[in-house]
């Protein structure tokens, strides 16, 4: 890579993090322009297309970077949410699951030492996600389930797909499970609040309301004007004489 290449890659990186596309584009093209192959280039010029609303040589150029080095998760990944942006169905599917058997099986950027990096795991997680909704939306909660726990291997902390894997067991009929994977949520994120609803819900429906109301009093610990949890306590309370005397 000569000097003059190596200035505009570096202009055009720095343009792509700030997010000045339009200027990250202009660089880049012209290291392309002078005859350099690189996937990583390809790739940021077709993330910035696609943000300019340039889809054709947004597709063209994610391709090209596939072409250079077929085991770029990232460009795989992008290139998928593109063609099903542009309704490219069948293809985008195949692209996702080329690219997830590559991240399954370690793939690494095209200096072979690059590990699949977390940016690039969440975006695969949130792929799984998509697909877990879709299920849930076709009243299909086992796959939805299986498709929300392909996400949590890629992301564990993800507590909002955790819930939504939670409702697709709970709605299979896996009330247990359900509730395990409640409580897992409040102990990775203890102040997230509608997992601590969610739970104290599960609990009361199998008879635990013990643990529904210890959920709901930690809720008003941290917020006492919750409404929601403070009717929930008010008719778990109802329901356990013997909770009654617990401090609000």
């Amino acid at each position: 890579m000569d000097d003059a290449v190596r200035e505009l890659v570096a202009l055009g990186k720095d343009h792509f993090q700030r997010g000045d596309w339009s200027l990250a584009a202009g660089h880049l093209e012209q290291v392309i322009a002078r005859g350099a192959a690189f996937a990583d280039v390809h790739h940021m010029l077709g993330v910035c297309y696609h943000q300019l609303g340039e889809f054709d040589p947004s597709q063209r150029a994610f391709e090209r970077a596939l072409e250079i080095n077929p085991g770029y998760v990232e460009a795989s990944l992008n290139l998928a949410i593109l063609c099903n942006d542009l309704g490219q169905y069948e293809k985008a599917q195949k692209v996702y699951s080329n690219a997830l058997e590559r991240a399954r099986n370690g793939a690494r950027h095209e200096t072979g030492d690059e590990p699949l990096d977390a940016f690039t795991r969440g975006k695969i997680a949130n792929l799984h996600a998509a697909v877990g909704d879709a299920y849930l939306a076709a009243r299909r909660p086992a796959d939805a389930a299986a498709e929300f726990r392909r996400a949590l291997e890629q992301s564990p902390g993800f507590v909002d797909v955790r819930m939504k894997l939670a409702a697709g067991l709970r709605e299979s009929g896996d009330a247990e499970g359900a509730a395990a994977e409640l409580r897992r949520a409040v102990r990775d994120a203890p102040a997230y609040v509608p997992a601590r609803l969610a739970l104290g819900l599960a609990c009361s429906a199998r008879g635990k309301l013990d643990e529904a109301i210890e959920q709901w009093e930690e809720i008003l610990r941290m917020d006492p004007g919750h409404r929601t949890a403070q009717l929930y306590l008010k008719l778990g309370r109802a329901q356990a004489p013997g909770a009654a005397g617990r401090a609000r």
